[in-house]
């Protein structure tokens, strides 16, 4: 995720204070990928240095809003293809590849119980995601975006975790 993007973003519909960048972010992302007030704050500065956002003085207020060369970089970085995710680094999926790899770390059983209780976690997590997304507001189109693609993941890693399963059911490794 780009948080300079995002930021920008979030500028689009006019002036924004600081504070309420995070705020709308973390509603749009319905806390999933949450901004601390650093990184919200650092990004405005490097931002105002690149000259894409300029800051708004109102008593003892500041509002930023985007430049007319902020507004472009937010246009381009809209209408750039983003990479699909085919070799993100996953956690889970490297840690189950070394132990199905290393003679020394090979055992079936071992392997079970964690895609067993990988399988417990996701399917906890995608429960949870269902019951924010139900509790959204009808015109929350953004955030049911950032759920709906949450779940979809979840769900890709519950098919997944079916397969490792099927592959464990016929591997040689140690019982």
């Amino acid at each position: 995720m780009s948080v300079r993007h995002s930021i920008l973003g979030l500028m689009a519909d006019g002036p924004v204070v600081a504070y309420q960048m995070k705020k709308s972010f973390d509603a749009l992302t319905s806390g999933l990928w949450p901004l601390n007030d650093g990184q919200v704050y650092t990004t405005l500065q490097r931002l105002q240095r690149d000259g894409l956002v300029a800051e708004i003085a109102e008593g003892d207020q500041r509002r930023y809003e985007l430049t007319e060369a902020g507004r472009a970089e937010l246009e381009l970085w809209l209408d750039d293809v983003t990479p699909p995710a085919e070799g993100a680094r996953d956690e889970l999926t490297i840690k189950i590849a070394l132990a199905v790899a290393s003679p020394a770390l090979r055992d079936r059983d071992r392997l079970r119980q964690l895609v067993e209780s990988q399988r417990l976690a996701a399917t906890v997590a995608l429960q949870r995601l269902t019951r924010l997304k139900a509790r959204l507001d009808d015109d929350d189109d953004g955030a049911a975006i950032v759920l709906d693609a949450a779940s979809a993941r979840l769900s890709a890693e519950l098919v997944w975790l079916d397969r490792v399963d099927e592959r464990l059911n016929t591997w040689k490794g140690r019982s």
